[in-house]
């Protein structure tokens, strides 16, 4: 006689939840960040947009619940922008009890040069990740657009492995954010959404 297997349990069934911490100074931010949303949204995860520069109190304690918080600012002058470093400034409350150990992190950015120093924006999400004991989620793609038999409509067609980045030009509005990064955002959103049900799977069997 067969032995069934044991039913599943509803708190192994519990969605993810996600959540990106945004600013947008033009529009092109909050593109991206819908993306990220998306993205994770499709993998089953609840995910929620949180603007940085209008955080609530509510939205800090979703921050505080959410398995993963993914990061997002435009590149002024090679880093995040001015409200993103404020909102970071404001999370060392968080870190002083280290609140957010162990959640997972993510990060994207837009600038209107090519390369725009957006590495450095993301290096940034990623050290502000490290302070408070999160881990790092990478894009987890290779590169696009990097041969003759490339296209510029290439997942990751900038070449940044560390997180998600956009080109936009600079005298173009939020539409005119290139689909193509805005299918990489949304690879992003469901690779942590995948990332975070894996986590809360492993900590449910613990």
């Amino acid at each position: 006689m067969t032995t069934p297997a044991p039913a599943a349990s509803s708190a192994a069934a519990v969605p993810p939840v996600l959540a990106i911490a945004y600013h947008s100074g033009f529009g092109h931010t909050a593109v991206l960040a819908e993306a990220v949303r998306e993205g994770a949204a499709d993998h089953g995860a609840d995910a929620h947009l949180v603007k940085v520069d209008e955080i609530t109190q509510e939205q800090w304690a979703l921050l505080d619940a959410a398995d993963a918080i993914v990061f997002g600012s435009p590149t002024y002058m090679g880093t995040a922008s001015g409200a993103f470093h404020v909102f970071a400034e404001a999370t060392s409350k968080r870190w002083a009890t280290q609140a957010w150990q162990d959640k997972l992190a993510a990060g994207f950015t837009n600038s209107g040069a090519k390369s725009g120093d957006k590495l450095n924006t993301l290096q940034f999400f990623s050290v502000l990740a490290a302070q408070h004991g999160m881990h790092w989620i990478n894009l987890g793609l290779m590169s696009g657009w990097h041969s003759t038999t490339a296209s510029e409509n290439d997942l990751n067609r900038l070449g940044i492995y560390l997180g998600a980045g956009a080109q936009t030009d600079t005298d173009r509005g939020p539409d005119g954010v290139h689909k193509a990064d805005i299918a990489t955002a949304e690879h992003l959103g469901r690779r942590v959404a995948a990332q975070a049900a894996v986590y809360a799977a492993g900590r449910h069997v613990m």
